[in-house]
């Protein structure tokens, strides 16, 4: 049997406040497609189980390719990671990535065999993307491609990939849809790049922080934040929705909070930032998903 402390250093390492991001794709796809009453159940369960364990397994990657890099050491800021600490060890880490991302591959033939081949490329794509996100010759969070790689993923990959479960159609109202998703979700890993500038500058990790700096950094969480609202009312003008589309814009004052913690917080401070623009992405996924059933 697995030890309780073990079991606690692997919830840990699957970084739960991070699986937000693997929820909202899905619960947007799935919330367009209830709004074309096209919408059946367990194609989402398994899209949302396959999502999660996929960020889950990227999760797990990350920590042993930036432990094998030397980006995770004592002068880390942000929270703790495993392979670090000595918790799990690189061989225990390397069996759960091929065991979580076995698994995914497993579920997601159920959506193969009842949607068709397109979602096997898209699953064996997006698997392959979570690891080469910090693995293999040319690492993506290492070479200022991280930004790129979630909002492709997590945002158009994600919420169209779920819609074309239900529907089978690739439209342009889905890639729209997706923006906002993709937007607020990379916004989370601007928070985490920001806050580690430094330390990822003295291990070589080339995030788009390093490489464009804090003044960058900041303005591009603003104009993804600002992006997620405008598209709403895009949706609302030129889509014909009503104006439940809008009910997003009521979190306009949590964002003007994380926009002036960006602004004022340093170091292990913005630890609160990235929690916050997490549940952020979620509140403002679930206030969405409303406008576009309702």
């Amino acid at each position: 049997m697995i030890s309780k402390t073990k079991l606690n250093s692997w919830l840990l390492a699957s970084r739960p406040k991070t699986l937000l991001a693997a929820v909202v794709p899905v619960m947007v796809g799935s919330a367009l497609a209830i709004s074309m009453k096209k919408f059946f159940l367990p194609y989402s369960i398994v899209a949302l189980l396959c999502s999660i364990l996929i960020q889950i397994g990227t999760n797990f990657t990350n920590d042993l390719y930036d432990f094998l890099k030397g980006a995770d050491n004592i002068k880390r800021k942000g929270p703790r990671r495993v392979l670090a600490s000595g918790l799990i060890s690189v061989k225990e880490m390397k069996l759960a990535i091929i065991l979580v991302f076995g698994v995914t591959f497993g579920l997601g033939l159920y959506l193969v065999y009842s949607v068709g081949l397109l979602i096997l490329w898209v699953g064996i794509f997006s698997i392959f993307a979570g690891i080469i996100y910090t693995a293999g010759p040319y690492p993506l969070a290492y070479n200022g491609l991280g930004d790129v790689f979630v909002f492709i993923f997590f945002g158009i990959i994600g919420t169209m990939g779920t819609f074309y479960l239900h529907t089978k159609e690739i439209s342009l109202l889905s890639f729209f849809v997706s923006i906002p998703v993709g937007a607020l979700i990379t916004n989370i890993l601007v928070v985490n790049n920001y806050r580690d500038i430094e330390e990822d500058r003295e291990a070589n990790k080339k995030t788009l922080a390093v490489l464009m700096g804090r003044f960058f950094t900041r303005w591009q969480f603003i104009l993804l934040m600002t992006l997620s609202y405008l598209t709403t009312i895009l949706l609302h003008l030129h889509f014909n929705y009503s104006l439940w589309i809008l009910l997003p814009i009521t979190t306009t004052p949590i964002a003007i909070i994380l926009v002036k913690m960006l602004y004022t917080l340093n170091g292990e401070q913005l630890n609160k930032t990235l929690e916050i623009s997490a549940k952020f992405a979620g509140l403002f996924g679930l206030l969405f998903s409303i406008g576009l059933i309702l």
